[in-house]
Formats: structure tokens, sequence, C-alpha cells
């Protein structure tokens, strides 16, 4: 059986990650959302739920699950309490993310959408990076918008983040969403790239004889 292609899409807040992911599903692609599988996970993985009960007080879910803005609370400008969250919750997202592949092996190509995608180490499980980006001021203004937050809240969760100049360098390719030009023609041209790559790689464990390779 041939293994996927598996591609990261990445990018600071507001860079435009969901609307390229919304624009791959409606093409026929799967994309893992990081953010909404934790979300998910964190509500129904019983072992996930009850290590961050352990850690941070029972408080922290109500009737309707995990309450976000409490755990947020806790953890916000104290990076050694998110750094523990982030010990509880990535290594189980990735092991879901994991047998979401294999249930869609028939697949060419797969993503995998993720804000921290180098940050969390979801970076090793990709076969190759796409980055949207757009100047500060335009992430700014978009979140503001989107959340209706201040600009120095957007700030702050962008400090967080790595800069769009170390993603920029360590992505395969790399996507304005600020320039004015058709999104969805951008992304189709990457698709055309990628597709390549996995035909080559077919084509490569073919002839060493290793056709379950790709």
């Amino acid at each position: 059986m041939q293994k996927p292609l598996i591609i990261g899409i990445t990018g600071g807040i507001g860079s435009g990650k969901s609307t390229l992911s919304h624009l791959l599903r409606a093409e026929g692609y799967s994309v893992y959302d990081t953010d909404l599988e934790a979300r998910r996970l964190q509500n129904e993985h019983s072992a996930m739920r009850k290590k961050l009960v352990d850690m941070f007080g029972k408080d922290i879910y109500n009737e309707q699950g995990l309450n976000r803005s409490a755990l947020g609370k806790l953890v916000f400008g104290k990076p050694e309490l998110l750094t523990k969250l982030n010990a509880i919750v990535h290594p189980l997202v990735m092991e879901d993310f994991n047998s979401w592949v294999i249930n869609r092996y028939p697949k060419k190509m797969l993503f995998i959408e993720s804000a921290i995608l180098y940050e969390s180490g979801f970076n090793k499980l990709v076969d190759r990076v796409i980055l949207i980006t757009a100047e500060e001021a335009i992430r700014i203004e978009r979140v503001v918008k989107r959340d209706g937050i201040t600009p120095e809240h957007v700030r702050a969760r962008m400090s967080h983040q790595l800069s769009e100049e170390e993603k920029s360098a360590r992505a395969d390719f790399v996507i304005h969403s600020d320039d004015n030009k058709p999104l969805v023609d951008k992304m189709r041209k990457i698709i055309v790239e990628l597709l390549d790559i996995r035909n080559t790689r077919i084509n490569e464990a073919i002839s060493s004889g290793d056709n379950l390779a790709y």
C-alpha cells in the first residue's frame, strides 16, 4: 500500500491557514486541524483529561467540557506551565494524527494544519511544509476583526510563535496571502509540484524494488 505524502500547513496567527485548509478540502483533500482535534481530545480522551485535571485542577472543566478560558488564564505568562500543558497535549495529538493517516492510506496526499508546527515538533511527521504568511499589520487587523480582541492581545499571542522569517527559512513553499492574488491559484500550483514529488518517490521506490515506500 502506498504511503501518502504528508504536507504541513503553518503560519502565524491571522496568516490565512484556515482559509487555505478550506480551499484544500473543497478540492477533495483531507486536512487534519491540530487545534480543532486537540480541543476534541481534551474533552473526549480520558487519559488526556485526567492528566490535565491532575496538573491544573478539576475547575478547568465544566458541564460543556474544557474551560479554555480558565486554563488560558492559568498558563498565560507562565512558560513553565505552558510547557507542561504542551507535554500532555502534543504527544496524544500526534498519536491521534498517526491513526488518522493510517486510516486514509489510499489518499495521494494528506495535510496537517498547525500554527505551531515547528514549536510542537509536528514538522517531524511531515514530508514538506507550506508556510502561509502576510505582513504583521494585516495579520493583526484580521485577528482583531475575527476574534474581537485588542491588537496588544494579538501581539502577545504572536510572541509565543516563531517569527515569520524563521518559519519562511525552514518551509519548502511560501504563500503570501496579502498581495490580492487568488489564493486558490497559488495552492493549485503547489499541489502540482507536490504530486510531482510524490510520483518521483514512487518511481524511485519501484526502481529500487521497494514499491511499498510511497
